[in-house]
């Protein structure tokens, strides 16, 4: 059995490590942001760290109304351009806490005005000492290259980062994240069936949106890290608008469907690829009964999910399915072609 398929499986107890052991660390935070709300919110990463970024994005949006933008580090570090971050807040994202860029992002912006925080899962790492404050994913050493249960910590983390802000988010719903989670995981002998299915498969599109648009971009990179599979990603919106295109018969389109806002548009999404004899496969959950008719096939969370809390419970079927579908293509999903668990970049 291959590490990534066994850190999936240690999520749950990784996410309720993770949530406990931030508390004090949060509160910490919420101290110091007492009368300094920030005017704008950067949030700094790359890789899966980048993913969790933009679902960052989205959901700090959503639920504080404060401007959120994702770092660009090559303005700092190739041309040193002298942002005003007085005010801000910026979030640096790193599994590893050794992401050089951003890393030099959070150690800018402190010099120049800005409230930082970093989000990792190493204690002694650079980017724990660097910022004002420090909020630790407690997931355990991840030894497989691709990532998985950090991520996850990762949103969990921006959930309490959105609370501390003002967001509507309660921690008896967060408490629930690492029960939801195992519901997930038990979606495995399922999912293990539906790979063979896709064992051929060299492209495909992913599609989500909002919330879950992080994870479509998530799940095309362990698609593309595990098995070697040209994945697209795309947002319901921009899908229509032009992308679309390249789908005809048979072409294999993974979605995330929640019930919520966003299902009015992936619901046109699916009719109109289904019009074209697209093979669709969606994750959704007991909330969404619709979307398990309408879809071809569907991997249903067991469980009633709301929207907010959708990101973590979706990603781990898909994770379950890169890892399996290695297997299937007699890939080794540990040590994905030419990449490394540290990645460092200017």
């Amino acid at each position: 059995m291959s590490k990534m398929l066994e850190e999936i499986r240690e999520q749950p107890e990784a996410l309720a490590r993770t949530l406990e052991g931030a508390l004090p660390a949060v509160a910490e935070l919420r101290r110091a942001l007492e009368g300094r709300r920030p005017r704008l919110i950067v949030l700094a990463a790359r890789g899966t760290s980048d993913n969790a970024a933009l679902f960052g994005r989205y959901l700090l949006e959503i639920t504080t109304g404060i401007p959120v933008s994702l770092a660009a580090p090559s303005v700092l570090t190739l041309y040193d351009a002298p942002l005003d971050l007085e005010g801000a807040l910026v979030v640096g994202i790193s599994q590893s806490g050794e992401s050089t860029d951003t890393n030099f992002v959070v150690e800018r912006a402190r010099r120049r005005g800005a409230l930082t925080v970093g989000i990792t899962n190493s204690a002694e790492s650079t980017l724990a000492r660097l910022p004002d404050h420090v909020l630790l994913v407690r997931a355990g050493k991840e030894e497989s290259v691709a990532a998985t249960k950090t991520y996850t910590g990762q949103l969990l983390l921006l959930y309490l980062v959105a609370q501390t802000l003002g967001g509507a988010i309660r921690e008896r719903d967060l408490r629930r994240v690492p029960e939801w989670a195992a519901a997930a995981l038990k979606l495995e002998p399922e999912i293990r069936r539906r790979a063979e299915r896709y064992r051929f498969i060299e492209e495909t599109v992913v599609v989500g949106r909002a919330l879950n648009y992080a994870n479509a971009f998530e799940f095309a990179l362990k698609l593309m890290e595990t098995c070697q599979v040209v994945a697209e990603r795309f947002s319901s919106a921009d899908f229509l608008h032009g992308p679309i295109a390249m789908v005809g018969l048979s072409f294999p389109v993974f979605l995330f469907t929640p019930a919520g806002a966003t299902w009015p548009s992936l619901k046109q999404i699916l009719e109109k690829l289904h019009a074209r004899g697209a093979e669709t496969l969606t994750i959704t959950d007991r909330g969404n009964p619709e979307a398990r008719q309408l879809a071809g096939r569907a991997i249903v969370v067991p469980a009633r999910l709301p929207e907010l809390y959708t990101p973590v419970p979706y990603i781990i079927p898909a994770q379950l399915l890169a890892a399996i579908l290695a297997e299937e293509k007699g890939l080794d999903p540990d040590r994905p072609r030419g990449l490394r668990k540290v990645t460092r970049t200017l």
